[in-house]
């Protein structure tokens, strides 16, 4: 292709060259060869002509240098999505991207679990070191010797120690003053076997019975005079049977326990109102507190009087036992915990008495016992002595000897409660 010649002016008109224009471009080759370039314009000196030459090269263009960076200026990230929101769409975070919880639970129960066995632990070291303890079991000549199972002999004694002269008043007790040492109202020996059912027997505290080193006198007398030893020296003596084990509780104490555990509910076949034992219950079943518990199991103003109270004596214990082993009390801290205190309190116990015998008898206790009392051959008034009860020689010797020997009671021997 032939060269066209192009006619340049300057800014008046004029010519000033001739200049030879280069053929088109092939496409995408956008700037003029560099042997083709027209010079600037101005006072630079006169106008080369270029020679003629082919095509130009490709003309690389040099890269625009990067601005410098503010070194204070962070380096721009995306905004992070709104809340509740999916980068994707859709209202639920990308599965991975939610923060996983802590499992707190399992540490709770584990705290629970923890504190549901150290408490018991904690309560059965505490009753363990705070119980009162007695010299009940002293040896002495002539001694029952040991008896197959386990005995233990449970005294209910109208001891007012620790009381004052409101709380004597309110539990209808009498003046401390006006009373002569220490008595008992309530006698049970409690006969725990290898195997087979326990048994509850009901002593009755006008039992007229030898008494070492005073005589014949009422069961109760023994107590009076030389307290829980010569108590248990003269139950040994009148029944042949070894007593392991000794528990005396007073008055103070019983209705505090049952006041714990938050009353025991009785069920009276009729009325009983006994100004003496402070009550006046109506017939029916209903929830005794601790001061009325008390004089139900004090009061001797039934047709009976000491046997109706042995029986009833008898009733209540198994009810007190089942309402403080029940879980309503035990899981209760607000009930567990009074009675616990209460129980160490007004508790005494033999010198080998501890947590684990005292749970033993609990559970013997409560175990579906035989309740019975001591066959009856009558009553007598003894001059020096008063009315007086005496037992039936021949049953009470048949009785006593079936215990030592760790028998089972023949049925004819059994007085059930009612009978």
């Amino acid at each position: 292709m032939e060269p066209t010649q192009v006619i340049r002016r300057n800014e008046s008109g004029a010519p000033l060259a001739y200049s030879q224009v280069p053929p088109p471009r092939p496409p995408g080759n956008r700037m003029p060869p560099p042997g083709n370039r027209v010079p600037p314009q101005g006072n630079r000196g006169p106008i080369r002509e270029p020679a003629p030459t082919g095509y130009a090269p490709t003309q690389r263009p040099e890269p625009f240098p990067d601005a410098p960076r503010r070194a204070d200026v962070p380096p721009r990230t995306p905004p992070p999505p709104p809340p509740g929101k999916r980068r994707g769409g859709g209202d639920r975070p990308p599965r991975g991207s939610r923060p996983r919880k802590k499992r707190h639970w399992f540490r709770w129960i584990l705290s629970l679990l923890l504190v549901l066995l150290l408490l018991p632990i904690a309560a059965a070291i505490y009753v363990d070191t705070h119980l009162t303890r007695i010299d009940a079991l002293a040896n002495y000549q002539g001694r029952v010797g040991d008896t197959p199972g386990t005995n233990w002999l449970l005294v209910g004694s109208d001891s007012r120690a620790g009381l004052t002269k409101e709380q004597e008043a309110q539990l209808s007790t009498g003046d401390a003053s006006d009373v002569e040492g220490e008595r008992t109202d309530t006698i049970i020996l409690v006969h725990i076997p290898k195997s087979g059912r326990p048994t509850l027997v009901s002593m009755p505290r006008d039992s007229y019975v030898s008494i070492p080193g005073v005589g014949k006198d009422k069961l109760n007398a023994a107590f009076a005079v030389g307290g829980a030893n010569l108590l248990v020296k003269t139950v040994e003596g009148a029944t042949g049977v070894h007593i392991d084990h000794y528990a005396q509780i007073g008055f103070g104490g019983f209705a505090n326990i049952v006041d714990a555990v938050g009353g025991i509910q009785m069920c009276l076949d009729s009325p009983m109102n006994d100004p003496l034992a402070g009550i006046n219950l109506p017939a029916g079943c209903q929830t005794l507190s601790g001061p009325e518990a008390l004089g139900f199991v004090r009061s001797r103003a039934t047709p009976r009087a000491d046997l109706d109270r042995m029986l009833n004596q008898r009733k209540f214990l198994s009810a007190l036992l089942k309402k403080a082993a029940s879980p309503s009390t035990l899981a209760n801290p607000f009930r567990s915990w009074p009675l616990v205190r209460d129980l160490t309190a007004a508790l005494k116990v033999d010198n080998g008495a501890h947590i684990w015998n005292l749970a033993t008898l609990g559970r013997a206790l409560n175990d579906n016992p035989i309740a019975t009392t001591v066959p009856v051959g009558g009553f007598e008034d003894v001059s020096g002595s008063g009315n007086v009860l005496l037992w039936d020689k021949t049953k009470a010797s048949a009785f006593f000897d079936a215990l030592a020997k760790d028998q089972q009671l023949p049925q004819d021997l059994i007085t059930t409660v009612g009978s």
